[in-house]
């Protein structure tokens, strides 16, 4: 090998070396990425199991209201037909305690100083379906800017091994790829349907 073949195969063990110096940054942004998008999405998917179970807690508190209320209101409407067949001695009370069976049931309908009427469970368990539909759209986001950022750490490695720096390109494609679902989970996570 002469002097000037020795040259011409140090530039280009130079630049190779170069050239995969970027490529693994790339790999390594890449992988920070990943580890970012990775923490959202579990993140997302934990807040979206939690508001799951706390939307059905809710109702079937709704529902045990909804029932007492109506046990309730069904004891009324008799109080109030055996009222009519009651003698006068018994009129008073059986109009009182269809009275209390009336405020329970009004109450059982609408509690708002605990909360805990049928209309502000209904109202409490919309609310945290709506916490839960987001954190899973956003966690959809995160999962498909994480396959994403793999696939790319994949081609990026793949271009080192390789030398085609088409695959580094794809790479780089992937990777705004990868920030684009991860803006949207953070900013926009319905914006695009993706369950």
């Amino acid at each position: 090998m002469s002097a000037h073949e020795s040259m011409e195969h140090a530039e280009h063990a130079e630049h190779a070396s170069g050239s995969n110096k970027k490529i693994a940054l790339l790999i390594a942004v890449l992988a920070l990425f990943l580890a970012v998008s990775e923490t959202l999405g579990k993140g997302a998917q934990t807040e979206s199991i939690s508001k799951n179970v706390e939307a059905a807690n809710l109702w079937a508190f709704f529902q045990a209201k909804s029932i007492r209320r109506t046990v309730v209101v069904t004891a009324a409407e008799q109080g109030k037909l055996t009222l009519a067949g009651a003698d006068e001695a018994q009129k008073p009370a059986v109009q009182k305690q269809v009275e209390d069976w009336t405020k329970t049931a009004a109450r059982y309908r609408s509690e708002p100083e605990t909360g805990e009427g049928t209309e502000q469970l209904a109202e409490k368990a919309k609310h945290a379906e709506h916490d839960r539909d987001e954190a899973t759209a956003k966690y959809h986001h995160f999962e498909l800017a994480s396959a994403a950022f793999q696939i790319g750490i994949v081609l990026a490695s793949a271009t080192i091994i390789t030398g085609m720096l088409a695959l580094a390109y794809v790479s780089g494609i992937l990777t705004l790829a990868g920030l684009f679902m991860t803006g949207l989970g953070l900013w926009w996570p319905h914006l695009l349907h993706l369950h």
